[in-house]
């Protein structure tokens, strides 16, 4: 507890969790609309999808960390390598609850398929942390990632356990807010089994 009051008191805490903050809204921003703009054309043309089915299935499949040493010799350590792992790991969950409000609900009433959008789009977010944390721990010099791995480094478990609690508190947060526009926007309807 003390070092996680210094570590907020310095500013060390906020920065990187800021940092791997706006790397997730990039990553999953770009996931999202190509997760939309797919789940979209695979409901308004569903013949189209065993053109491109195969390929989805399969990095559905593969882990998105086993691409990191793949991009790293393609990209660098830069933020491409990081911004692509989030969007392998946050589009997947995405694009399956996308294609389902969609294909789920008469063509005409396709605002109806916003609720399985938004569980999507929040377990897309808990992925993305995942993603984050672990790249940063691999292929960053910043982030909350790296705050763990360097601390595990110099033998600091106060340190490692500050930025274990940080993440789970980050993304418990991001969680309760989605839960919060769900209930707000459905009132109750489309429940998830999430409070």
């Amino acid at each position: 507890f003390d070092s996680f009051l210094r570590m907020l008191f310095s500013g060390e805490l906020l920065r990187d969790v800021l940092i791997s903050f706006i790397r997730i809204l990039k990553g999953f921003g770009i996931a999202f609309l190509l997760a939309f703009l797919l789940g979209m054309f695979r409901a308004l043309l569903p013949a189209a999808e065993k053109y491109y089915n195969a390929i989805v299935q399969f990095f559905r499949n593969v882990p998105p960390l086993s691409l990191i040493p793949l991009l790293i010799l393609w990209c660098g350590i830069g933020e491409t390598t990081k911004t692509v792992i989030i969007v392998l790991a946050s589009f997947f969950p995405m694009y399956l609850n996308i294609v389902k409000g969609f294909t789920g609900c008469d063509q005409r009433l396709l605002p109806y398929a916003s609720a399985d959008i938004l569980v999507g789009m929040r377990i897309g977010m808990g992925y993305s942390w995942r993603a984050i944390i672990a790249a940063e721990m691999i292929a960053a010099s910043s982030g909350i990632g790296h705050l763990i791995l360097f601390a595990q480094q110099l033998s600091r478990t106060d340190k490692v356990i500050v930025g274990i609690f940080v993440v789970g508190l980050v993304g418990l947060a991001t969680d309760k807010c989605f839960g919060f526009l769900l209930k707000k926007l459905f009132k109750g309807n489309g429940e998830n089994g999430w409070n």
